[in-house]
């Protein structure tokens, strides 16, 4: 390369540069007493906002900031310049471009900031996704940081689709305590008429590699699974559930969960969003009374009553911490779960697998609300930012030309009953849905692990209800090798992989889809168990249990197993009971007690140690995140307990140098 193919500078009007500039017309609306008293930069602030092209004569309306993690770039013709890291945040520009119109129309002037956020997809199995959960604290630190920039600021709008950015929006939005606030949620893609969804799509390499597909095929079903330029994937995982419960918390306006990406009532959900929070702003309304406990509640019920990701495990402690609420526990967890029935047909659980799109068009969120309040497992009384209570929404809802329409479009275009998506109680029962999650414990998992128990094959269940595995463990000191196992096609039925170094200090507690994926595939893949300190995609299935607690570098017995040793899986499907426990091996079964004590007395597995990769960014957030109450407690940084242990930390430094060591 050289300096000539660098500036090739063929255009010589390049060269007409001018220094200086007429400056906008007009003049800044400001009182003298405003001039005399006011800081200097809310002053400087109407200069900026003058020469960025805003009317002069509107500079003392309302400041009103739209967060997005929009990424890539758009033409204005809706071509592609630049690609982001996923759709999900591909076409949010055209959402913050509706909201800034209707504020603007309503007296607002509107500011836009961005973060965008990576994709979990595209990082599956790469040293990527050591930085996908801890992302999200980071980005919930900068959204703060962009709010508080704007120290004018009167209301704040959030819009966000995927994974870790929509989480992160909702913690920041949460500790905007005294705020109005709204999040807008970034959608859905559509469904392809001919090919494969998001999830299943990205197994075409271990289906190539086990003959299960040809070249052909991968190449065409890996080009069409997206079959819009933008919104979530199409089954529902952590986007999705994310945006489920946002609009549980209130934090959403009525139906917007799950709207098709880039059409006219996606859209649309924008400027309604934008007339509440100026609603919110005109009544006084704060984000301190929308998320509440009893918000709080909600949303877990939702959650189960969807079969959410197990990933908002991690992100509604966290948000709950943001807004100072109860952090809910693993019993709270396990008490809805045990209560709310689950109601919706949708992919990767089924029974049906229906796309995302076709749940909103089934009527989404407050059409599951109208199933649980019958059952009274509602808050009705909490306040929303549609500036109405629940209970309010939910009454015009069951009687609007909105959830009509909608119903109505997904039987003439699908054929599809919207009933069947989301049923009653009774007919959830007679089709055999399950309970979402179970939380099973025992001397694997004495602080607990997670399964998405509505995801394991049916038909490996006994008849009555309870799933029981016993087998050797087959241990695995990373994803890498696991999936490398499951390629060379040295697992077997019957067989339990144990992949231990997956927690925070490990890998930055890594989403291992490509486990999960490759097992759902293999034609003997329900007969085999996953555990792991890790955690999984919103699309996994199968016998899957992760988020295994203590994780294995800091000491947890998960990573004090060997290969050969007995271990014993029980998920009771009726009473949302489970355990995870070592029992001895073949030759020498032990209790429950004695394997504990083996374990305790064993040294932790040779070679186990964090990943070399690990980035030093992960690494700080593992002992922070560690420190504020680990995975439990969502991963959150309790500048409280951090400066804490700092202090003590410093204190005992300083002493030891005082003493001479």
């Amino acid at each position: 390369m050289s300096m000539e193919s660098i500036y090739d500078e063929k255009d010589v009007s390049l060269y007409n540069i001018y220094t200086h500039a007429e400056g906008p017309k007009g003049r800044l609306p400001f009182s003298e007493t405003f001039l005399r008293e006011s800081p200097s930069g809310h002053i400087f602030g109407m200069t900026l906002n003058a020469g960025m092209g805003w009317n002069p004569e509107r500079l003392n309306d309302d400041d009103v900031l739209i967060l997005s993690t929009q990424g890539g770039i758009r033409g204005e013709d809706g071509s592609t310049i630049a690609v982001g890291l996923h759709t999900g945040h591909f076409e949010l520009g055209l959402q913050m471009r509706a909201a800034a119109e209707e504020l603007a129309h309503h007296g607002g002037i509107p500011y836009a900031a961005y973060v965008t956020d990576p994709c979990d997809g595209r990082s599956q199995g790469t040293t990527g996704m050591f930085d996908s959960l801890p992302y999200r604290n980071d980005a919930a630190i900068v959204f703060r940081r962009l709010a508080r920039s704007l120290p004018t600021r009167k209301a704040v709008m959030g819009i966000a689709t995927c994974d870790k950015g929509l989480p992160a929006m909702m913690m920041a939005l949460a500790s905007m305590h005294d705020l109005p606030a709204v999040l807008v949620p970034g959608g859905a893609t559509l469904q392809p008429v001919k090919g494969e969804d998001a999830g299943t799509v990205q197994t075409i390499g271990v289906r190539f590699a086990s003959d299960e597909i040809s070249f052909d095929e991968a190449a065409k079903v890996g080009c069409r699974a997206c079959a819009s330029a933008g919104g979530g994937c199409q089954f529902f995982g952590t986007a999705g559930t994310s945006q489920v419960i946002a609009e549980s918390l209130g934090l959403a306006i009525t139906h917007s969960a799950l709207a098709p990406s880039g059409q006219p009532i996606w859209e649309e959900v924008a400027r309604q969003s934008a007339r509440a929070v100026m609603k919110l702003k005109e009544k006084g309304i704060k984000i301190s009374d929308i998320i509440t406990d009893k918000a709080i509640e909600n949303a877990m019920v939702l959650h189960a009553a969807f079969g959410g990701s197990t990933n908002l495990l991690l992100h509604l402690p966290a948000i709950a911490f943001a807004a100072n609420c109860k952090v809910p526990t693993v019993n709270d967890w396990a008490a809805v779960n045990k209560k709310v029935p689950r109601l919706v047909s949708v992919m990767p659980v089924g029974p049906v697998n229906y796309p995302t799109v076709s749940v909103f068009l089934a009527g989404g969120v407050p059409e599951v609300m109208l199933r649980l309040r019958k059952l009274g497992l509602l808050h009705e009384d909490v306040m929303t930012v549609t500036g109405e209570t629940l209970g309010a929404n939910l009454d015009w809802w069951e009687k609007s030309e909105r959830r009509k329409k909608c119903r109505e479009r997904l039987e003439a275009l699908d054929g599809v009953n919207p009933d069947d998506v989301i049923m009653t109680p009774a007919k959830a029962r007679e089709k055999g849905l399950r309970s979402t999650v179970t939380f099973p414990v025992g001397n694997i998992a004495p602080e607990g692990s997670v399964v998405k128990s509505a995801a394991i094959d049916p038909t490996v269940i006994d008849e009555d209800g309870v799933f029981r595995h016993t087998g050797k463990a087959k241990v695995f000191t990373s994803e890498k090798s696991a999936i490398k196992a499951i390629k060379d096609k040295k697992i077997q039925a019957g067989d339990i992989m144990i992949v231990m170094g997956g927690g925070p200090k490990g890998t930055g507690m890594e989403e291992t889809y490509q486990l999960t994926s490759a097992l759902k595939k293999l034609p003997f893949g329900k007969h085999v168990s996953l555990i792991t300190d890790a955690r999984f995609s919103g699309v996994s299935t199968g016998a899957c249990f992760g988020h295994v607690g203590p994780e294995a570098l800091v000491g947890g017995p998960l990573g004090k197993l060997r290969d050969g040793d007995l271990i014993e899986i029980i998920v009771d499907g009726n009473q949302f009971e489970g355990s995870l426990n070592f029992i001895g091996t073949e030759e020498k079964q032990l209790s429950y007690d004695e394997a504990a004590d083996v374990l305790k007395n064993r040294e932790i597995y040779p070679g186990l140690r964090p990943n070399k990769d690990l980035p030093d960014d992960t690494r700080l957030w593992a002992e922070l995140q560690s420190i504020s109450g680990g995975i439990w407690k969502g991963c959150v940084y309790d500048a409280d307990k951090i400066i804490e242990v700092i202090e003590a930390g410093k204190k005992a430094l300083a002493d030891k140098k005082t003493l001479g060591f």
